[in-house]
């Protein structure tokens, strides 16, 4: 079953275009890998999903984005109410110059949980899925800002996850993070598709292969190639996705 439906996707920056004519379903509860060299769409993509796109001025967006069915394009659509669905995880952890409690908690008040209660819960649920609980439950009530890189990077998805967001993009979460920490992330991305559409835009082809369940080839604004991980990686139909994953370019 697709959680989200991409259609006739084009998108441009004054008259340069971002995206063109991009048609991809993205499958629920399922991890989907979208690679390519820089410049071909990948973080535009991402940020149109949860209407961050609506802050440039100078972009024009044609087509149709289905989030169960419907259209998040659309002027009535609740952007906020959107952006409590569909959650962001950037490639450098952005922690509020808060404690990890109320990093946690932030979210979640307002949009209307006041019950001490919940909030504790969802502070340890989400930091559980996020693989952070054991290493930060004697420090709840200490600045996130003295968490290292890697731990604020799960924070930040942990704080995704208090929201109870349906569908988590990821933006090259590990693009700046150590073997260690990018293993970690890894592992509770693994564990979290069971009940979250996840969607990971990364340059390191090889974490994609690692993990994804689906996984889209973008070039130059440009669809190139969609499909399993094993075809991509091992038989792809294209030769443009064939060099970029033997490294020729990218």
């Amino acid at each position: 079953m697709d959680k989200i439906r991409i259609i006739n996707l084009t998108v441009l920056y004054g008259e340069q275009p971002s995206l063109q004519s991009i048609n991809l379903s993205i499958p629920e509860k399922r991890i989907t890998g979208i690679m390519g060299p820089s410049n071909s769409g990948k973080s535009t993509l991402l940020r149109i999903l949860n209407r961050l796109t609506d802050l440039i001025p100078t972009i024009l967006i044609r087509g149709r984005v289905l989030l169960d069915e419907e259209d998040i394009l659309l002027p009535k659509c609740d952007v906020n109410s959107l952006r409590a669905r569909v959650g962001m995880v950037f490639a450098k952890p952005i922690p509020l110059p808060r404690t990890i409690y109320e990093n946690l908690t932030f979210g979640p008040r307002i949009h209307g949980v006041k019950d001490k209660y919940l909030l504790d819960q969802r502070v340890e649920e989400s930091l559980r899925a996020a693989i952070l609980w054991d290493e930060v439950k004697d420090r709840l009530f200490e600045s996130a800002l003295k968490l290292s890189g890697g731990q604020q990077q799960r924070l930040c998805l942990a704080r995704t996850l208090a929201m109870q967001s349906e569908v988590i993009l990821l933006d090259e979460p590990t693009s700046g993070l150590d073997p260690i920490s990018t293993a970690k992330v890894e592992e509770a991305l693994r564990n979290l598709k069971k009940d979250y559409t996840i969607i990971l835009v990364s340059n390191n082809t090889k974490q994609i292969a690692r993990i994804s369940d689906k996984v889209a080839f973008f070039l130059l604004g440009e669809l190139i190639e969609v499909g399993p991980p094993e075809q991509l990686f091992t038989n792809p139909t294209e030769k443009r996705t064939e060099d970029y994953v033997s490294g020729r370019f990218g």
